[in-house]
């Protein structure tokens, strides 16, 4: 088990927007939803050709974990996407008498807005609901306990800022920039290095946690190996928040009243996500030993989900509110909640204005389902 000292060290929060106001995560999650649907159907694959089902029985509880879980429906979507695969496979092997009891566990920071989420939980849902708060990237069950372990667009979310990046003395110091993407090759070294650390944790960590022939399967948004950071759509719509911050630092420098945030600030700000590749994933698995990657596949791009919105202004203003229930927690436990609302508003013209950027770099967009089972060996 991780140590008192290491449990303290891991896992800074970054809770998505509570709540179901206009900028909450549960009324702006709709584009991970399309992801999480997409995979729905190597999900249901991967549960009947790897887990064993055999070895369930009525008195045996089958217990899965959502990690990341965050708050409103795609979690309970997730959840009940593997219990029906796992309900059905027992059905098809004629086994309907045997279907096990389920335990899920709902995994996110403690920061995280449980009591949102428990207040929206199925009510004919047919498990045991219970709530783990805590860092994934540290132990949060018991030995060999978990037969199932779901993430969807959680681990790429570091568990920190590389310290590098804010460090006026390193060579890899971000500064006017709050993102890796289109910055000096240390940085983008530093943010691999980082994600590479947390993903030698996670790993080292579910290992321990999931029995043996047990499964995990993540879905999250990568990079294409052959597409360098600057030119992945995601990493250009998150450039584009950085633009926004900049210009209105260069304000509040010039003397216009409008502008309310320093250059400072911004200099000390970065966003704690990477979007490793499909290579990096499968080194960091490879070094870890524990477990073998059964199916990686890619899943059709966030931007086929914006195509059922009519105007160009109504995609950017999807994309802003997208942006801004995962990170307006973040931005303002930096600079304050004064200057959320003009930050947003620029941004979303922005992205109108530069919306032909976006769409170009479209084809680069790339979420993967990657299947993990569990090794049976000491490791």
């Amino acid at each position: 088990m991780a140590s008192e000292k290491e449990m303290r060290n891991i896992g800074e929060a970054h809770p998505m927007k509570s709540g179901d106001g206009l900028y909450s995560y549960s009324n702006n999650s709709y584009l991970q939803r399309g992801v999480m649907n997409a995979a729905k159907q190597i999900v249901s694959e991967a549960i009947v050709e790897n887990l064993d089902i055999l070895k369930f029985s009525p008195s045996t509880t089958v217990r899965v974990a959502d990690l990341g879980c965050s708050v409103g429906p795609n979690t309970f979507f997730a959840v009940q996407n593997i219990l029906e695969a796992i309900e059905l496979e027992c059905q098809n092997q004629g086994l309907d008498s045997q279907i096990p009891e389920f335990q899920v566990f709902f995994n996110d920071h403690t920061s995280n807005d449980f009591n949102s989420l428990f207040s929206s939980l199925p009510p004919n849902r047919r498990y045991h609901a219970a709530g783990v708060p805590g860092s994934f990237y540290s132990r949060l069950f018991p030995n060999r306990s978990l037969h199932i372990v779901h993430s969807s667009c959680a681990i790429q979310w570091l568990s920190r800022v590389p310290k590098k990046v804010v460090d006026r003395s390193s060579h890899a110091w971000n500064k006017g920039r709050i993102y890796y993407p289109s910055a000096a090759d240390e940085v983008v070294e530093a943010y691999s290095a980082q994600c590479a650390e947390d993903m030698a944790r996670f790993l080292q960590a579910r290992a321990q946690e999931i029995a043996d022939g047990g499964l995990m399967i993540l879905i999250f948004a990568a990079r294409p190996d052959e597409i360098p950071h600057s030119q992945l759509v995601a990493n250009i719509i998150h450039d584009m928040l950085g633009c926004c911050l900049m210009d209105m630092a260069k304000k509040a420098r010039n003397g216009n009243r409008a502008g309310i945030v320093s250059e400072e600030k911004v200099d000390m700000f970065n966003l704690p996500v990477y979007h490793m590749s499909d290579q990096e994933l499968e080194a960091a698995v490879e070094r870890n030993g524990c477990f073998s990657i059964e199916r990686m596949e890619s899943l059709p791009p966030i931007s086929t989900t914006l195509q059922s919105l009519v105007s160009t202004r109504h995609k950017a203003q999807a994309i802003s509110f997208h942006v801004r229930a995962a990170m307006e927690d973040l931005i303002k436990e930096h600079f304050g909640e004064e200057i959320l609302d003009q930050l947003f508003d620029s941004y979303s013209k922005k992205l109108e204005q530069e919306y032909s950027l976006i769409e170009s770099a479209g084809t680069s967009a790339l979420n993967l389902c990657a299947v993990l089972k569990r090794k049976t060996m000491n490791c």
